[in-house]
């Protein structure tokens, strides 16, 4: 399993060092939601994840919410991100856990007090199963922690911008208008 990841590790990064351009990639997710309830399906390459709120928020518990997904996000790209350095510099690792906590004031959510919506703060504890010296593994986290993509888009402040589209079916075909854009 190694051998796969170092090789595709080697390749991409080469291919950069050659092709610059190629570096800067663009991801997609196209989400969706019908009827009334909260359930959602997100649509990522030829993946369909649902998402719903939990009974206490009044979704119906048939998946994770988007915050415990971000967390998912969050623990995923940490463990890949170790995986792989790990791989490059022959670093033996049995396992892998990431325990992540987000600290939410569901009243910025609700609307009711002048707090943020979203978490105020990540918590994680990363376990590592491994024969490897203690510096080794400090060396490989120093790395993860400067490397990893969704570790880095939590720490810092990303440019979110988008629109809101009302479309207006009618007998004559559907009519769209923009009603309300991000700053």
């Amino acid at each position: 399993m190694g051998g796969k990841i170092k090789t595709a590790v080697e390749r991409l990064s080469e291919n950069i060092r050659e092709t610059p351009h190629f570096a800067n990639a663009v991801f997609r997710v196209s989400t969706s939601m019908k009827g009334g309830d909260l359930k959602t399906n997100s649509e990522i390459r030829a993946f369909s994840i649902p998402m719903d709120e939990p009974r206490e928020l009044g979704g119906d518990d048939t998946g994770p919410n988007p915050v415990e997904m971000v967390l998912a996000a969050f623990g995923s790209c940490q463990a890949i991100v170790y995986r792989a350095f790990a791989t490059l510099l022959g670093i033996e690792i049995q396992e892998i856990d990431v325990h992540a906590k987000g600290h939410l004031d569901l009243r910025g959510f609700l609307n009711l007090a002048e707090v943020p919506a979203g978490f105020s703060g990540v918590t994680f504890t990363t376990r590592i199963v491994s024969s490897e010296s203690t510096d080794n593994i400090r060396q490989l986290a120093v790395l993860v922690e400067k490397h990893c993509p969704v570790y880095d888009t939590l720490r810092q402040p990303v440019v979110v911008k988008g629109k809101v589209e009302l479309v207006r079916p009618s007998a004559f075909g559907e009519g769209v208008e923009v009603v309300f854009e991000t700053a």
